[in-house]
């Protein structure tokens, strides 16, 4: 299936759209877009792990003994998109850290679990 849209009102609905690189470039919602994403952080965490994230089995080991645990990894070379889902998972308490600067894991096990609640497996 194929679908196609023209119009001169795009720029309106996807105002972060531009010439370059997205991460050459400010990205930040517009107020309308604002609202919407602190009503539904869920579906725009969901909609940032779905395109540029993975849910992964970490293995760490430790001696002899390996310990097996699951996290969500968020890659992005925007700082400006980066900020956007830290915010979101701010705003849900779920915690996280930065691994490098374009890289987030959420990895503690409560937060692991909330995030399993919404995201789910990529389609």
């Amino acid at each position: 299936m194929v679908v196609e849209s023209s119009s001169n009102h795009w720029p309106c609905f996807l105002p972060q759209h531009g010439p370059g690189k997205k991460h050459e470039r400010r990205i930040e919602l517009a107020p309308w877009q604002t609202n919407i994403v602190g009503t539904f952080p869920r579906d725009f965490l969901r909609g940032l792990f779905h395109s540029d994230g993975c849910r992964v089995m970490n293995k760490v080991q430790r001696g002899d003994k390996t310990y097996q645990y699951a996290r969500y990894m968020f890659a992005n070379e925007s700082a400006d998109i980066m900020e956007l889902c830290q915010g979101a998972l701010d705003g849900l308490g779920i915690g996280w850290k930065m691994c490098r600067k374009n890289l987030l894991s959420v990895a503690r096990r409560e937060a692991v679990a909330r995030l399993d609640e919404f995201v789910g497996p990529k389609w």
